[in-house]
């Protein structure tokens, strides 16, 4: 009833809907989508960067603590178990691998989708160690997706790379 005196009138729901307008595109000026891929791909490379960087003392030394969380410490959640991690000083050295060169390649925006995919995969196995952790984890993977789906955008050498390939 109220509604439709507005309609009858209708300036007030002309300058609400005017409003409505304004502040959506201020908020797709802001929300630019190479500044939004961006983020996200910092924003995914962080806490993979910051667990890499603990695990080794020195170029491609692993911490004696790596491998003891794999040995002793971190197990996998699965039917029947929980299991503990086969081999687990070559878990602790791919582990600590894929922590430093995924972050990397996504910062830089180089083979960002493949190292999305590297750390949706390196998320999985987290979960399956941490499955407590579940509300951290499904961000990670929702940030790996959108980075798959959508690509790096215009702030990553992949796009610098593809326009000197195709020349424009």
């Amino acid at each position: 009833m109220v509604m439709d005196q507005y309609a009858a009138r209708g300036e007030p729901v002309r300058t609400a809907g005017l409003l409505v307008d304004k502040a959506s595109q201020l908020v797709q000026r802001v929300a630019v989508p190479s500044l939004v891929q961006l983020v996200m791909r910092v924003a995914l490379a962080v806490p993979f960067w910051k667990s890499g960087i603990l695990k080794w003392t020195g170029f491609l030394q692993l911490s004696d603590t790596a491998v003891t969380l794999f040995t002793d410490e971190f197990m996998l959640h699965l039917p029947g178990g929980p299991y503990h991690y086969p081999a687990p000083a070559v878990m602790a050295f791919l582990s600590g691998c894929g922590e430093i060169l995924f972050p990397v390649l996504l910062v830089l925006g180089f083979a960002t989708r493949f190292a999305a995919l590297g750390l949706l995969f390196m998320t999985l196995i987290v979960e399956l160690t941490v499955p407590d952790g579940w509300p951290v984890h499904i961000t990670w993977a929702a940030m790996a997706l959108g980075i798959m789906a959508w690509g790096p955008g215009r702030a990553s050498i992949d796009h610098w790379l593809r326009r000197k390939i195709s020349g424009t």
